[in-house]
């Protein structure tokens, strides 16, 4: 992985699933450096209504290493958001367990889930779900405000000199004054990418980032991305139905009626890094 070390984010630890215990702090979790920080075993999400049920995921097993960017494809009604919600801990599976950096989600009640997410985990979302009475620098700094991060049992500030390497990372810098009405389509996407990063998640899970994008401003999206994967450390997971998206990632998982079909490895892996900023200024 590219960049230097000062830039990457705090991945934390992990603990056993017996260790998550009602005294669960983020500082308690001590994962194993060899363990994938994402891991999926026998996931099943089936919903019901009244007689009738229908199964989203059905029995998905996968790991995601550290620092990997990893890719699900598939169409409409594959199942591939359902997962995405399910790895993120924003829904709870019918069956299977998710680990998330050595620490079961099955384990922990609805608030310590909370916790973990805010600490853990970075979302970007298709529809950038930006405030629109904040400026871009708003909706980062509540964000970093909202994950409570602290330290020794007081609030950690927010950092101004990482702020500024991700604005400058993701070509932000004179734009974070402006509110999202104000931006583009691919500036909105990439403050909303800042705002994911700002709290220095092991993890970034991306559902359709370029979903509502044009061509250009999906490339630089993609390339944004990419570059942060490398240069912050952080473990990108993205769904897209897209499989020209998708390649960009080193690894690709195909899906299709809720189950994971086939991987590959993706075709433009270690390509993108040089273009970022070509493809950025273009926006």
């Amino acid at each position: 992985m590219q960049g230097s070390a000062s830039w990457r984010g705090s991945t934390g630890g992990g603990a056993t699933a017996a260790q998550a215990t009602a005294a669960f702090t983020m500082a308690s979790v001590q994962p194993e450096q060899t363990s994938p920080i994402i891991l999926a075993e026998n996931l099943t999400k089936i919903y019901r209504s009244g007689p009738i049920q229908v199964t989203a995921v059905r029995d998905v097993s996968l790991a995601v290493e550290p620092g990997e960017f990893v890719a699900i494809v598939g169409p409409s009604g594959s199942g591939k958001s359902t997962l995405f919600y399910l790895l993120g801990g924003l829904t709870q599976a019918t069956h299977g367990r998710v680990i998330i950096d050595g620490v079961d989600f099955a384990s922990l009640s609805d608030g310590e889930r909370t916790r973990l997410r805010k600490h853990r985990i970075g979302f970007v979302f298709q529809k950038f779900n930006l405030l629109p009475t904040l400026s871009a620098m708003g909706n980062i700094e509540i964000a970093y405000a909202v994950s409570g991060r602290t330290e020794g049992g007081k609030k950690v500030p927010l950092d101004r000199v990482y702020l500024d390497h991700l604005s400058d990372l993701l070509s932000i810098q004179g734009r974070l004054n402006h509110r999202p009405s104000e931006l583009s389509g691919g500036e909105q996407q990439r403050v909303a990418i800042a705002r994911a990063l700002i709290t220095r998640p092991a993890i970034v899970l991306a559902d359709e980032p370029t979903g509502n994008l044009d061509t250009k401003n999906s490339e630089a999206v993609l390339q944004m991305l990419l570059r942060s994967n490398r240069e912050l450390g952080q473990t990108t997971l993205m769904i897209t139905h897209n499989p020209e998206a998708a390649a960009i990632a080193s690894r690709i998982l195909y899906m299709r009626d809720g189950e994971i079909v086939r991987e590959e490895a993706g075709s433009r892996a270690g390509e993108a890094a040089p273009g970022v900023q070509s493809a950025a200024a273009a926006v």
